[in-house]
């Protein structure tokens, strides 16, 4: 009996599988790397931040490559990706580049976490109606998601001491990755707003 158990938990064990979990250990990595009272601190957190972003496409191509789909991927893999880019934005927020307004780097950072929250609680509601392909990654998804962790890795690598052009290029980058945050949560709540009309 656990023979047959640790002979399926194995088969789930897919690279792809494997390349999310090590995208889930390189969290904690990059978040002691962002700390460390180092000059060279951030430069190997955001190292290990491209890592872990160069997993996620990777573990994408090969699923789709080698057809190796599992449940316990499609549970895990967006789990990861939350997981990154919720840690690097409070890294962010946590220690502010330049002197600013905390406004400036929270307000884009808030709008990307409720995005989530919402677009994710939205296509677990549409899994349950059986409809969970009518709330499928857009274009415009995946575009979103390219700028902002090209954002996050930038301002994970900045100090008070990067030159300024750069810090500045980092928050162009995410505050248009909020507005395309913003609208691909429009694209996703007017797929599956026949649905929620009928909750009324």
């Amino acid at each position: 009996m656990q023979s047959g158990y640790l002979q399926a938990y194995m088969m789930k064990m897919n690279w792809p599988n494997i390349l999310t979990f090590i995208r889930i250990l390189l969290i904690p990595l990059f978040v002691i790397a962002f700390y460390l009272p180092v000059q060279w601190g951030h430069l190997v957190a955001a190292i290990l931040f491209a890592l872990a972003a160069f997993t996620d496409w990777l573990d994408g191509y090969l699923a789709r490559t080698l057809k190796q789909f599992t449940k316990l991927g499609a549970f895990l893999d967006p789990v990861a990706d939350k997981l990154i880019v919720s840690v690097a934005l409070i890294l962010i927020v946590a220690q502010p580049i330049i002197t600013v307004h905390a406004a400036v780097i929270t307000i884009p950072a808030a709008i990307i976490v409720a995005r989530e929250i919402i677009v994710s609680a939205l296509r677990e509601w549409m899994a349950e109606l059986g409809k969970r392909t009518h709330v499928a990654v857009s274009y415009l998804g995946k575009v979103k998601t390219v700028l902002q962790m090209l954002a996050l890795l930038v301002l994970i690598y900045c100090t008070n001491e990067t030159n300024f052009m750069l810090v500045l290029a980092g928050f162009a980058l995410l505050y248009t990755a909020a507005i395309l945050t913003i609208w691909s949560m429009l694209i996703y709540v007017q797929l599956a707003w026949k649905e929620l009309r009928e909750m009324g």
